[in-house]
């Protein structure tokens, strides 16, 4: 059966596909089950049909009520729309940040050498953000075997690509893998915008030549060495933070890998 990581719509350039990597021990995370996007704004009626039929009944909308408001979601017949805003707000819908200096120490969180990375660390030892992040996490646990669930954010980059990060190693995926899915919505940016899937070649040929140890690839580590030293590993974070129990994550794990 053939599986595109890249999904080309008329309204989105970077709708993505999370199935197919392989965890640490030779599971696979399943195809067509698990999307990540940018804004779902500008679908098209073409669009909205074909998500009908890849049976996309839950969308999990990552971006701040501001801009829920100023571009709501475009809603498809039998899809349910669930505001998962990451950034803490105050009342006027503004970004917060809710992480405090005694809970780093408590939990001895790692110093993250990117800046983008500590943005990334302050997002997911956020409350508020954990709460959301537990929003689609639970979406996921009870979403039924033949339908499938997209998250998005604006560009289908940072907060897309945080919530990626801690589905995929919730699924066991190593941290070389997280970070070349991240860094591919810089390749594949291009092909979305010109409505183009690359070919298996080009693909292959755009994962091999990623170094994650430059530049933004660093950056998503500070998700998972954040969960890996600050917590032991994704299992205390996703129980003592996120709310969930171990059997949820045995739940999950057999839900969303083949």
């Amino acid at each position: 059966m053939e599986h595109n990581r890249l999904i080309t719509f008329d309204g989105t350039v970077n709708f993505r596909d999370i199935g197919g990597y392989e965890n640490n021990e030779g599971k696979h995370v399943k195809w067509r089950k698990i999307y990540r996007s940018d804004s779902l704004s500008s679908l098209t009626e073409r669009d909205e049909e074909k998500l009908e039929k890849m049976n996309v009944t839950v969308d999990c909308d990552l971006r701040t009520s501001n801009e829920q408001v100023m571009a709501p979601d475009r809603k498809w017949p039998g899809v349910e729309v669930l505001d998962c805003h990451v950034y803490a707000e105050d009342s006027s819908g503004n970004f917060v940040n809710d992480s405090h200096k005694l809970y780093r120490f408590l939990h001895h969180i790692p110093k993250v050498d990117s800046y983008l990375g500590e943005i990334y660390q302050n997002v997911i030892l956020s409350p508020a953000s954990q709460k959301a992040f537990a929003r689609v996490f639970a979406a996921l646990l009870t979403l039924p075997e033949n339908e499938a669930l997209v998250y998005h954010c604006s560009a289908g980059k940072d907060r897309t690509g945080m919530t990626t990060a801690l589905i995929l190693k919730g699924l066991g995926i190593d941290e070389h893998t997280i970070a070349r899915d991240y860094l591919l919505t810089n390749e594949l940016y291009t092909f979305g915008l010109k409505k183009q899937l690359p070919s298996d070649s080009e693909m292959i040929k755009m994962v091999n030549q990623m170094n994650v140890t430059e530049g933004e690839g660093t950056a998503v580590k500070g998700i998972t060495q954040t969960i890996d030293a600050g917590y032991g590993g994704f299992e205390n974070y996703f129980t003592k933070e996120l709310g969930f129990s171990k059997q949820d994550l045995k739940d999950f794990r057999k839900l969303y890998l083949e």
